[in-house]
């Protein structure tokens, strides 16, 4: 999350899959619109319509829509929270109030205007899998991000069949697994890192210099797993000056996501296929808050 010195705030991230192209679209959700879930039935569950136009981007099917942002400013993107995650199961007696986790963004984007609205709209739906348990019974899922133009940002987790937790987003980082307190707690392992550079210095007869710029954040972590990547994003966040304007928030957004084109063969063991994709960092996108524009780029296309 970026904060201009004009006020607007700009939400922005990047979808990893390694596992093949998503076949993501642009979907546009306009006012009016009307909607029925999905349920393990199929197209039974409950049904709204669409009280504010919303713009996003869809994985898998246009109904999953991952990521995208309301006429009234409300952002929410879910982010795929493997082992950890765990839904209510799929009761067919509250088909009717129930909306599956892969629609949960379409749903609170077209039906609220706030952070406090949604969470206070979810308490009447029951937020359910429609794909198949692994082998303990528990379903894969994504924890959600939910943010909006007064600057308030939440984390959305549910875990144990069904236990909702909510967390106040204070990093302006979020990511995959494992769990946002675990996220927020492994940041203490990183204390000694800052922006600039490392004064020199003399130990004995030995002068010793810094060899480039950035050196207070040597040890920074530079793998691909969702705590390393957290890190960086939120080091990258705090350390990058304010910018003047919307213009200035969202190309400094994708700047700092640039770090997170994750190259596709990185993920794949040297024997294993590799997807015919460009790379696992299949798109990014950011949500102007304060007018609110999506904008968009895919891993075939770098323009913004």
């Amino acid at each position: 999350q970026i904060t201009a010195a004009d006020g607007t705030k700009v939400l922005a991230r990047t979808i990893e899959w390694k596992g093949g192209n998503l076949n993501s679209k642009l979907i546009i959700m306009p006012r009016g619109q009307k909607n029925t879930a999905l349920t393990p039935q199929g197209k039974n569950g409950h049904t709204w319509t669409n009280k504010y136009g919303a713009v996003g981007a869809s994985t898998v099917q246009p109904e999953f829509v991952a990521e995208g942002v309301n006429e009234k400013g409300l952002n929410v993107g879910i982010f795929y929270f493997a082992g950890f995650g765990s839904l209510t199961p799929y009761n067919a007696k509250n088909a009717k109030k129930s909306v599956s986790d892969g629609e949960l963004v379409r749903y609170i984007l077209t039906n609220f205007a706030s952070v406090e609205d949604a969470l206070k709209g979810l308490e009447k739906i029951e937020i359910i899998p429609i794909g198949k348990p692994d082998k303990n019974g528990n379903y894969a899922t994504g924890h959600w991000r939910i943010s909006d133009n007064t600057g308030r940002s939440v984390v959305l987790e549910i875990t144990d069949k069904g236990q909702r937790h909510i967390y106040e987003n204070n990093l302006r980082v979020f990511t995959n697994s494992p769990s946002f307190p675990w996220h927020q707690a492994n940041l203490n392992n990183y204390i000694h890192l800052s922006g600039g550079e490392t004064p020199d210095k003399t130990m004995g007869q030995v002068h010793l210099f810094s060899l480039g710029g950035g050196t207070n954040l040597t040890g920074l972590p530079g793998d691909l797993t969702p705590p390393s990547r957290l890190v960086r994003a939120f080091f990258y966040a705090q350390t990058a000056p304010t910018p003047k304007d919307k213009y200035g928030a969202i190309t400094q957004a994708f700047h700092i996501l640039n770090n997170f084109d994750l190259p596709i063969g990185a993920e794949f063991a040297p024997n294993e296929q590799i997807p015919d994709m460009p790379s696992a960092t299949q798109w990014t996108a950011a949500s102007d808050l304060s007018h609110p524009p999506f904008y968009y780029r895919t891993m075939y296309n770098l323009a913004i």
